[in-house]
């Protein structure tokens, strides 16, 4: 059986959103705590927009291309829209829609082949976790329908290691520390050791041969972590890395080089112009230069020497935006 998240939550939801409109909807913007990285902070710039605002957004790399996936559009409302970023020409191409409209899903590519992990479907009063899974087929600009999810859950992660795709986390009837396997061949997926920490909204990466869970939280106004946990498939077993300064959710995660970078965040009230980089060297993470736009609900995709953050909120709650902007180390 489905359930709404929102009936699940709605104590708690119901005092944060009258916070939110007692404070006008504006939230405290915070960047991060790490020591900063004057010498080299790098820099963002700013790009062509989305064609649609949105935010809860699932970001994907295909074949040099950043494809924005779902999320919450007018009205806070769930859309199908998948729309493409070329960074070789600053321009947006509209491509074939979801079968249904999806919102807080994950995206990865395996292979050269682009897939779309879980989610919800319902909008601003409602939410039902999913277990689909779709594949998109480039050259005849289509979806099809894959595999689904063991269990049921959006606001999730999915980063690629070895060939397989990683999903970990997010949210059913409460928390999850799911971790699931899928291989494209035999379009299946099996059970993995279960992350330490349940909790939806995180991010994740496949860094150094490593599944890296990092962040998250228990609801809107629960917990806001700091985790950073780290699965190491020779090992089939987790360990703990070094956590983040400050911890929230709806941030975005990516790796260019040998760095990993994480992304905007939310917290009760607050959003996070946050940019900070794991520092292999001294295990530390740092500061970098933080976001133009603080966001949260939003993705991050590398391509060449950039890492692209389009769309997400930029207020706590719903406020989609269509920015689009690329951070340059």
């Amino acid at each position: 059986m489905t359930r709404s998240l929102v009936k699940r939550d709605r104590p708690r939801v119901v005092l944060a959103l009258a916070a939110v409109i007692l404070t006008g909807c504006l939230g405290t913007t915070t960047d991060s705590t790490a020591p900063v990285d004057i010498l080299s902070p790098g820099k963002w710039v700013s790009l062509a927009p989305m064609p649609t605002a949105r935010q809860e957004v699932a970001v994907g790399e295909l074949n040099g291309r950043v494809f924005v996936i779902g999320g919450f559009g007018a009205g806070s409302e769930a859309v199908p829209t998948v729309e493409v970023y070329d960074p070789a020409t600053d321009r947006w191409e509209t491509r074939a829609p979801l079968p249904a409209p999806t919102h807080h899903a994950a995206a990865a590519v395996v292979d050269g082949r682009l897939f779309l992990v879980g989610g919800y479907s319902g909008g601003r009063v409602s939410w039902t976790p999913l277990r689909t899974v779709y594949e998109y087929d480039e050259v005849r600009n289509s979806w099809s329908t894959r595999a689904p999810l063991r269990q049921a859950r959006g606001g999730l992660a999915v980063a690629t290691l070895g060939g397989r795709l990683h999903a970990v986390g997010g949210s059913g009837d409460s928390a999850s520390a799911a971790h699931e396997v899928y291989e494209p061949t035999p379009d299946r997926w099996t059970d993995a050791p279960p992350m330490p920490t349940a909790r939806d909204h995180l991010a994740a990466v496949a860094f150094q041969g490593k599944l890296w869970a990092i962040g998250g939280r228990t609801s809107f106004v629960g917990t806001q972590f700091t985790n950073v946990e780290i699965y190491d498939p020779a090992a089939n077993a987790w360990s703990t890395g070094t956590p983040l300064p400050v911890g929230r959710g709806g941030l975005a995660a990516a790796v260019l080089g040998d760095r990993v970078y994480v992304f905007g965040g939310e917290a009760p009230l607050r959003i996070f112009s946050a940019n900070e980089m794991y520092e292999v060297a001294r295990n530390r993470w740092i500061g970098k230069d933080p976001m133009r736009t603080p966001r949260h609900g939003i993705g991050a995709a590398a391509v060449g020497n950039r890492i692209y953050v389009p769309g997400g909120g930029t207020q706590p709650g719903y406020a989609a935006t269509s920015v689009n902007e690329a951070y340059v180390p």
